[in-house]
């Protein structure tokens, strides 16, 4: 959307300089003349085609943190239950936004609302902040007239999914971070120390033994073509990411992800946990069963779940309940289903989903754990070996000549 730099004076007779989404000139003064101000100069902003063209090769996109949404999605509850009017709450959430892109979407929210448009569709311009689940249960809140309630229900939803999301990250951290330092030692020692050695062992004119010399044509390779190699990784990374944006190369990496050893159960627990919460946050704030279905696979993450949930969504809309035709995917755990099967039974299924999403959150926790308790040793021993290897390598020349010294003396 065209952007437009203006002057203008409010009603206290501030002078404001600044800019304004809209898609023409004259829309940009109709949002203006909406907060009450005199516009004095009005021009649209000239785009640098450098800045645009790195926008698009950009892998990384700009997006609100879930911590900051929480956080607003907290405050404007409060607001909205205290009887702020929107506009109003809004932009006292404007100043207290700590980001200059949430500050630029709330303020685009903000005007699209003045200019009578709903909540739901002023949030949906900007996925960047708000999510198609986000959308959704505002849309629920605005048309059953219970907004501060879904958007405490959006805060408590928010802070389990980082609380899960951080469990994960964080059984991720320690074993990246050893196995970058082992990396680093490993080729520190290849491409600096072992040329060293090299030199050394040339002198004594000998044969070295298979080990040294197989360690030191590796040094000789990566000092030569460290580059190459270095450019070859990269490759074979953004080629991965670019099979991934695929929907078959998605599928395909998310079917493997799921079968991974040790991290593969873990996966599949989240999996089954965030879809358990998302899905009961949704019933619960009154949106309808097939629109949920959607939205929850949409937010899925994993492509196979995603397409167990459309099955599963298609039999329902054909009249069927929803276990039986989760039950066929043969992604979902037995318990899960006759939990599910139990809610739909009873008209309990929100609170059966919750219990669900409970359980496996404390399942996600063991397993992390586990996982941590197992990995680390293994990431210890590797280290040790590697190390050990090159040391060995680098000593049993030595050892050889001590040896030939001893019997010719």
């Amino acid at each position: 959307m065209p952007q437009f730099n203006y002057k203008a004076r409010s009603t206290t007779g501030n002078v404001i300089t600044a800019a304004i989404e809209a898609t023409d000139q004259k829309s940009a003064m109709d949002k203006l003349k909406g907060q009450k101000l005199i516009v004095m100069e009005i021009g649209e902003a000239k785009s640098n085609p450098i800045n645009e063209l790195l926008k698009k090769i950009s892998p990384f996109k700009p997006s609100v943190g879930s911590k900051e949404l929480v956080l607003f999605s907290r405050q404007f509850s409060t607001l909205v239950t205290a009887g702020v009017p929107i506009v109003q709450g809004l932009s006292i959430l404007v100043d207290q936004a700590e980001t200059p892109l949430f500050k630029k979407i709330l303020t685009t929210v903000r005007e699209d609302i003045e200019q009578g448009i709903s909540i739901t569709d002023a949030m949906r311009k900007h996925p960047a902040a708000f999510s198609e689940l986000y959308v959704s249960m505002i849309k629920a809140g605005e048309v059953g007239g219970i907004l501060d309630t879904i958007l405490e229900r959006l805060s408590a939803y928010l802070e389990s999914a980082e609380e899960l999301k951080g469990k994960v990250m964080g059984a991720m951290v320690y074993p990246a971070v050893i196995t970058c330092v082992a990396g680093t030692i490993t080729l520190f020692l290849l491409v600096f120390v072992i040329p060293t050695f090299k030199g050394i062992f040339e002198s004594f004119g000998a044969e070295l033994p298979l080990p040294t010399a197989m360690l030191i044509g590796l040094s000789e390779f990566l000092r030569k073509y460290f580059f190459v190699l270095a450019a070859a990784i990269v490759g074979l990374v953004v080629g991965f990411n670019k099979f991934r944006a695929t929907n078959k190369g998605q599928k395909i990496t998310d079917t493997y992800a799921l079968k991974l050893p040790l991290f593969g159960i873990l996966l599949k627990k989240v999996a089954v946990a965030k879809f358990s919460r998302t899905l009961g946050t949704l019933i619960k704030s009154g949106v309808p069963i097939l629109q949920a279905l959607d939205t929850v696979g949409k937010t899925a993450g994993n492509k196979v779940i995603e397409s167990a949930i459309e099955s599963a969504r298609n039999s329902i809309k054909e009249g069927e309940r929803m276990a039986e035709p989760l039950r066929k995917t043969n992604v979902f755990p037995p318990m899960v289903i006759q939990m599910i099967a139990i809610g739909e039974e009873t008209g309990n299924l929100d609170t059966m989903l919750s219990k669900i999403a409970d359980f496996y959150d404390q399942e996600v926790d063991v397993a992390v754990k586990s996982l941590t308790s197992m990995i680390e040793p293994l990431i210890m021993v590797g280290m040790g070996v590697v190390v050990g290897a090159i040391v060995l390598a680098m000593f049993l020349p030595m050892f050889e000549m001590s040896q030939l010294a001893s019997e010719t003396g």
